[in-house]
């Protein structure tokens, strides 16, 4: 069967080439051709927005390296301010070395990869020769549909590849931030040498958001698994992830999380007024699969019924409040995991593709519409329709 669908893919393949091929070749010659465009600007912690998924891998590593140089210079420039600075409170009469010293903090500064080395990776992703879109799909195609491998991808084979891509960035960026925090690089972070947020720092107890303990040791230790004192690379994946952990104290403190933050009398659990202010219209919107719809058209009133009704069904023992337990069954839709948004963006992707509306997609459907799966890294400033453009 295995090799009955190879043959099958590779018969497609050609015939498909084949037509491209021999095509009339001013088919798009009086069109304006969106060009791809990497993203060139990165928010990192604090960063609420979540990215589009890249679909290609080879897009997606390049923005990885181009995201790390970014990090490498911020965090070069971070560490040259704090040295200047503690050099001079700890040396405060040695300017006689100034000159010397930013001498060779010139020569570092030059012999760091520069930015530009990254800039022609938009010159090769717009090059056919180089980035062919269509084979770049004929490619991954048979990568996608693997369950089964029956020529169509279904909307669950699209958001596990989505998925996949989605776990290659979150350990790539979690890998960057434990070498950052693994001060004596033994691969583990302990809770001493994890270093709290700048805000947290120059913050004091009374500022807005400092009692939220995702930053604190209780946050640590339910990000300890296996209770040694040290977070490895799981265990530090969970800290920086805790929606996508499936750490039974992590959620636990998830939980805890969210009565802390919303408990504006502080009693220690959710009556119905804090629970209906933010906390049901995530519940809502992740029920909707429109996570961030605002529903501005609904009042409070209209919405007052079926708040009640859903919290009542919170409220297992029915007192009239909601605790930190009580929360589990909803802690998912409060934080949405990286699956959520895989199946959002499939759902997506599929409903641009999808020519004959079957609910799946076909090789000739994705190869007839190949920028759905490179939208997101359209250049935003161009707002051409798909169809105008590629048709």
């Amino acid at each position: 069967m295995g090799k009955v669908s190879v043959i099958i893919y590779i018969s497609v393949a050609l015939l498909l080439l084949f037509l491209i091929s021999h095509s009339p070749k001013d088919k798009h010659s009086n069109k304006h051709h969106r060009r791809l465009k990497l993203r060139s600007s990165f928010k990192f912690s604090d960063n609420k927005h979540h990215e589009p998924i890249q679909f290609d891998p080879i897009i997606a590593d390049i923005e990885r390296r181009r995201e790390d140089r970014e990090w490498e210079r911020q965090y070069f420039e971070h560490n040259h301010k704090d040295f200047a600075v503690h050099h001079d409170e700890d040396h405060p009469h040695d300017h006689h070395d100034d000159h010397h010293g930013g001498h060779a903090a010139a020569q570092g500064a030059e012999g760091q990869p520069e930015w530009e080395d990254f800039m022609n990776a938009e010159d090769y992703v717009n090059d056919e020769d180089r980035f062919n879109v269509t084979n770049r799909i004929l490619s991954l195609f048979p990568k996608i549909d693997f369950s089964p491998a029956d020529g169509f991808i279904t909307e669950s084979e699209l958001t596990d590849w989505n998925l996949n891509q989605a776990h290659e960035e979150v350990m790539h960026r979690t890998d960057r931030d434990l070498e950052l925090h693994d001060k004596n690089h033994d691969g583990f972070v302990s809770f001493k040498e994890y270093e709290a947020p700048t805000w947290v720092k120059n913050a004091d107890n009374n500022s807005f958001g400092y009692d939220m303990g995702w930053w604190r040791e209780e946050h640590f230790n339910a990000s300890d698994a296996d209770g040694d004192g040290l977070l490895n690379r799981t265990e530090f994946n969970d800290f920086l992830h805790p929606a996508d952990s499936n750490n039974p104290k992590l959620i636990e403190w998830l939980c805890k999380e969210e009565v802390r933050e919303r408990d504006t009398d502080k009693d220690g659990k959710l009556n119905f007024k804090e629970f209906f202010h933010g906390m049901f219209d995530l519940v809502r919107n992740y029920d909707e699969e429109g996570h961030n719809a605002t529903h501005h058209s609904d009042s409070d009133d209209s919405m007052q019924a079926p708040a009640r009704v859903l919290f009542r069904q919170i409220d297992l023992d029915g007192d009239g409040f909601l605790s930190d337990k009580e929360l589990l069954p909803i802690i998912g839709k409060l934080h949405p995991s990286e699956r959520y948004y895989a199946k959002q963006q499939a759902d997506y992707t599929i409903s641009q593709a999808d020519s004959d509306k079957d609910g799946r997609l076909s090789l000739a459907e994705m190869i007839d519409n190949p920028y759905v799966f490179y939208s997101s890294i359209f250049n935003d400033e161009e707002d051409y329709e798909y169809h105008d453009e590629f048709r």
